[in-house]
């Protein structure tokens, strides 16, 4: 089976993101509701568990995702954090990967849908961290046409683990902010003044 999309300019996107924080930007708060800093030990092991479950090296054994206090974050998490996503986009250009199911999060999925979660993940901390830091996020219209499909079920009490009650978004509104609004992100939302 060939690969539907493509993981790599999300997985991109979001690796240009962490590189640009600064270290006092670590314990700002994410639209997430977690610090920066916990945000990016969360990314760094989701990373490795989609490029687990791409390879379907971790069937049977995976766990729920946990967010942290940040407080294991490696040192070098800007390179570290990057490396792994890169490696998770590379595994997922291997036809194999979308085969068959496969496993992420304790939560076995088809392989294609298990892709569309990681991609989900990609473009929302993103979001997540671009907005808690002051930078600016281009997403491919080809990716959020991806998840707008994937989303377009999700009920508006949200999906318990995955996603929170989402927030209302007008019919007009841009692609990333109807992709937001379905996972439970206010599009406008703005780091509180400290």
């Amino acid at each position: 089976m060939q690969p539907e999309f493509d993981l790599s300019p999300a997985s991109d996107a979001l690796a240009d993101i962490v590189t640009a924080i600064d270290d006092p930007q670590l314990d700002r708060l994410t639209p997430a509701g977690i610090p920066v800093r916990a945000l990016l030990e969360h990314v760094e092991g989701l990373a490795e568990a989609f490029r687990a479950a791409a390879t379907k090296e971790t069937a049977g054994s995976s766990a729920a995702p946990e967010f942290g206090t940040g407080a294991t974050l490696d040192s070098q998490w800007r390179i570290l954090v990057p490396a792994r996503l890169r490696a998770m986009s590379r595994a997922w250009r291997e036809p194999a990967a979308w085969s068959g199911d496969t496993e992420a999060g304790g939560i076995t999925m088809p392989a294609a849908v298990t892709a569309r979660v990681a991609l989900d993940e990609l473009v929302v901390h993103a979001w997540d961290l671009a907005r808690a830091t002051g930078q600016e996020l281009k997403v491919h219209d080809s990716d959020l046409a991806v998840l707008l499909d994937f989303l377009k079920d999700t009920p508006p009490e949200g999906t318990p683990g995955l996603f929170g009650p989402s927030v209302p978004i007008g019919p007009a509104a841009p692609a990333l902010h109807k992709v937001l609004g379905l996972t439970g992100r206010d599009p406008f939302w703005i780091p509180s003044a400290r």
